[in-house]
């Protein structure tokens, strides 16, 4: 009995080190992992769990996240998109749940694609696992955002800000 407990705590201990030894290595990655939650006016808690790819003097649309290309939007793992409660985003249903958060980029409109498949590597897409997708229009800034940055508000506005784009939908 007293073998089977020292075993048991030997394996729990190797657990926790070989976790934060994950972690760790995590945030020594060129684009280290973020989360951002809020919850809405309303009661709708939103998160984003992304990593933060860099601009690295590239340009968006061509050396990185390509215009009209299925992008992971964010870096390493999928961008998991987590609400808890049914909602509308701009408008379109989507049940309560994790979704990986993949976008198509482009000069005139992005396309935000819901996929129910969000543990999982990044570049790791298929299209048949979209619960929703949505469009919306970029808007150009004179504010440089070297990290992409995921910002949400309290009406449900879920903003993504990356070298001088921003763009986003709403939740509600």
């Amino acid at each position: 009995m007293k073998k089977e407990r020292l075993i048991i705590t030997g394996i729990l201990i190797l657990f926790v080190v070989f976790n934060a030894h994950a972690q760790a290595a995590k945030s020594k990655r060129l684009s280290p992992p973020a989360k951002v939650t809020e919850t809405t006016n309303s009661g709708i808690t939103i998160s984003v769990a992304y990593s933060q790819p860099a601009i690295n003097g590239r340009t968006i649309g061509k050396e990185i996240a390509p215009y009209g290309e299925v992008w992971r939007t964010g870096a390493n793992e999928a961008t998991v998109f987590e609400i808890n409660k049914d909602v509308k985003i701009n408008g379109k249903t989507l049940p309560a749940g994790k979704y990986g958060l993949y976008s198509i980029p482009g000069k005139d409109k992005w396309t935000f694609m819901f996929n129910k498949v969000w543990k999982q590597w990044g570049t790791s897409y298929n299209e048949k696992e979209d619960a929703l997708r949505v469009d919306t229009k970029p808007m150009f800034s004179k504010e440089f955002i070297e990290r992409m940055t995921f910002k949400i508000s309290k009406k449900g506005e879920v903003n993504l800000l990356w070298g001088n784009v921003k763009l986003g939908f709403k939740v509600e």
